[in-house]
């Protein structure tokens, strides 16, 4: 049953080898997202590849745009076929080597505008591995920890991926793409660019190493035993029952819904925080970067330190802190004119990023019932992609009318408002069992 919660299950042992190899996977990927999604890859094809800013800001746009479609019509059908299967580790397995592979294959990505496709195709690639392998390494999260461990357990890998996202990103600016002369005989001449390049084979690296733990102590709580044929025809049987009688279902929609909203929120408080830095504060990239390190690390505190937080109060309360603290000081962000007050502002807020991500995956994980976990964590994909074009064009459609990238900015806090308020009235938090 859908509605049967997670916190009726019995108590388990908590194999901590198990545990920590888990939260090492968040280590293990997010260097992917701050080097080759934030900061390093974009400003490679934007300063380099590409020789027009606006034109390569529109094909990242529509790239973007295609891998989020494809994630949110993937992930719950997988998701559903691996309940049904045998395993959800080799699924995991499958994405994280598409993903180190595409990151590898940048290497061969040239600062020339003919090389522009071929960096398109595998960054969209890398991001659709990415988000998908996301879902069955979630997946694992139930039946690894107690109840009353989740929001910890959940805290913690997402404190450890910011902190992982700030070692390669160190690794690649200051040994690599900083480094004078590049290490390892790189040339690092314009029309070369060797030192920037290796960003890519970097992530790969980490990647494959940082992940061994999971593939090696982590268990993978067996479904429920189909040959693959039959997977895929029971899973996606039952994916459309699940979603033709979701509305049954009030706590699990309701809680999609709300979540859909704050994410989309906070997802284009990521995407164009390192714009509003530089074209509303005049930052050079240098102080971008800084900034961007600054935020995972305050990001990765605030993950850690709430992680006791959301299995003593409760995983909505925490989330709703989150989007709280999020807004309140968001609004004077948008309104200060000084950098320092910016930066402090903004650092500030990454506090209230990592809870209200590792909570959002906590209280999911509370909710839904044993043998669906690949299913209903592909829903939770679904529901964090399905709308993700509506933040940046609605930043981008108020910033154009206004000529104010404040205004437009300022087009994010409904979405964390509305999805907070949504959640706050309509979803009931699951107790941690003390």
């Amino acid at each position: 049953m859908l509605n049967e919660s997670r916190t009726e299950q019995p108590a388990r042992r908590m194999d901590r080898r198990a545990v920590w190899s888990w939260c090492g996977f968040d280590w293990a990927n997010s260097p992917f997202p701050a080097v080759v999604l934030t900061f390093v890859i974009p400003a490679y094809f934007t300063q380099a590849v590409m020789d027009d800013p606006a034109r390569a800001a529109s094909l990242w746009a529509v790239m973007t745009g295609i891998a989020a479609l494809t994630i949110a019509l993937l992930s719950p059908i997988l998701g559903a076929i691996a309940d049904q299967g045998r395993a959800r580790k080799p699924w995991l397995g499958l994405f994280t080597v598409v993903m180190a592979a595409g990151s590898l294959s940048l290497w061969f990505v040239k600062p020339e505008a003919s090389d522009a496709m071929l960096l398109l195709v595998l960054v969209a690639v890398t991001v659709v591995a990415f988000e998908l392998s996301m879902v069955f390494y979630n997946a694992l999260l139930p039946s690894l920890v107690p109840a009353s461990w989740l929001g910890r357990i959940s805290g913690w890998a997402w404190g450890l991926g910011y902190f992982g996202g700030v070692g390669g990103l160190l690794l690649v600016l200051f040994i690599f793409v900083q480094a004078d002369p590049p290490p390892f005989g790189l040339d690092g001449a314009p029309d070369k660019l060797e030192n920037v390049r290796m960003a890519g084979p970097v992530v790969a690296v980490w990647l494959l190493v940082f992940c061994l733990p999971l593939f090696l102590w982590t268990p993978d709580p067996r479904g429920r035993g189909l040959p693959m044929r039959a997977a895929v025809r029971t899973g996606l049987v039952e994916l459309w029952s699940t979603l033709r009688n979701l509305r049954q279902y009030p706590q699990l929609w309701r809680y999609l819904l709300a979540r859909m909203l704050f994410t989309d929120g906070l997802n284009t408080l990521f995407a164009f925080g390192g714009v509003f830095a530089a074209g509303t504060f005049g930052m050079p990239v240098a102080e971008v970067i800084i900034f961007g390190l600054i935020l995972n690390i305050t990001a990765g505190a605030g993950a850690f330190a709430f992680g006791w937080v959301d299995d003593r109060i409760g995983a909505k309360r925490t989330i709703l802190i989150g989007i709280a603290g999020i807004t309140a000081l968001g609004i004077p962000l948008l309104l200060v004119e000084s950098k320092i007050a910016f930066i402090v502002l903004g650092s500030g807020l990454g506090v209230f990023f990592g809870p209200v991500q590792a909570a959002s995956r906590s209280l999911m994980a509370r909710i839904i019932p044993p043998g669906t976990e690949s299913e209903m964590f592909g829903l939770y994909a679904l529901s964090g992609k399905a709308t993700a074009f509506m933040g940046p064009w609605a930043v981008a459609v108020v910033t154009t009318a206004t000529g104010s990238q404040r205004w437009g900015m300022a087009t994010v806090l409904p979405f964390l408002i509305l999805g907070g308020f949504l959640l706050w009235r309509t979803v009931r938090d699951v107790p941690s069992e003390g």
